[in-house]
């Protein structure tokens, strides 16, 4: 294995261009080799905006191309499936963009795919890695709050095109699969725990069958009760708070952290409130450096695969609460 990480980028989406090919190009151990369209066009022009030395036509090509150490899939939700089989099938390790699939049952397909493989698998769930998300989980593990009672989530903003993918029931489109899945994650990976109980009201486009917005509570084994609502028509915010018996926690830019930028987390302990800074970072690069430090090393990434699978169990619960089918089912 090189002590670069030679990547391709499967699919031309704006998420890959602004985000995710830049992270990758500034990374320590990752270079960007290649990039792949269902067309010829589209992907030369990618090609040569963010300076990419290979671009294919097909997806097929790029799995077929054997300078290629690991793939990025950025395709809609209802493609990640198959195409992330066919990278464990070319032996091609895989970051697949989030959510990792259209329901629960897929996601599990997915990862027994790569793990019967003994191919490293992951999901791209970015906002993990900055290090306000690990300072927060911290803080709560040490007791700054007390005992946790209460968590409120939130994600939205307002897309204005009603032809977006994500307002397509169809492609697994819906507010909890775009952003609500955010919200889902941050109550598990704080709490550290599986909910026991779930419960959902969801505004429903019937003719899309898709969920605008949604609003959701879940309560878990040791007593925390979250509630959270995510929505594609609403003005945008993406924030967390975690209220305990002795304190409270505020994290005002949650998920979409500013890149290179300075972020706040907010601290209640009787009457004092503190203000912690954490320095600026690109959660994206964290990613994706783990990825490839992962696969140099020959060890498991720092978020397993089964836990996307996990995610994924919480949103079909939900789903099914709310009165909908889940996604792709």
């Amino acid at each position: 294995m090189p002590n670069d990480i030679r990547w391709g980028i499967l699919s031309t989406a704006n998420i890959a261009r602004v985000r995710v090919v830049p992270a990758i190009v500034k990374s320590k151990n990752g270079i960007v080799h290649a990039v792949a369209s269902r067309s010829q066009e589209k992907a030369l022009a990618f090609a040569e905006e963010l300076d990419i030395p290979v671009a294919y036509g097909s997806y097929e090509d790029l799995l077929a191309d054997p300078d290629i150490d690991a793939i990025y899939i950025g395709l809609p939700n209802s493609m990640h499936a198959e195409w992330a089989i066919k990278c464990a099938e070319a032996g091609k390790a895989t970051l697949c963009e989030k959510p990792l699939a259209s329901n629960a049952p897929e996601a599990q397909t997915m990862v027994d795919a790569f793990s019967e493989r003994d191919l490293l698998f992951a999901e791209a769930f970015m906002w993990r890695f900055h290090p306000q998300s690990e300072r927060v989980r911290q803080m709560i593990q040490d007791g700054a709050i007390g005992e946790p009672h209460a968590m409120r989530s939130t994600f939205s903003f307002p897309l204005r095109n009603d032809d977006n993918i994500r307002l397509q029931g169809d492609l697994a489109g819906g507010a909890l699969m775009d952003v609500g899945c955010y919200c889902v994650n941050s109550m598990r990976f704080m709490t550290g725990e599986e909910p026991e109980q779930v419960a959902a009201l969801a505004h429903v486009w019937l003719e899309r069958d898709v969920d605008e917005w949604l609003s959701a509570v879940l309560q878990f084994p040791r007593g925390l009760i979250g509630h959270f609502d995510c929505s594609l028509r609403t003005f945008r915010e993406h924030s967390y708070e975690i209220r305990g018996s002795e304190g409270r926690i505020l994290v005002p830019e949650a998920f979409v952290s500013p890149i290179g930028g300075e972020t706040t987390i907010r601290h209640w302990r009787s009457d004092a409130v503190t203000e912690i800074t954490i320095p600026g970072a690109d959660h994206y690069q964290l990613m994706a450096e783990d990825f490839a430090d992962a696969l140099i090393d020959s060890r498991p990434p720092r978020f397993l695969a089964q836990d996307a699978v996990q995610n994924m169990q919480v949103i079909d619960r939900l789903y099914e609460a709310a009165g909908m089918k889940p996604r792709g089912r």
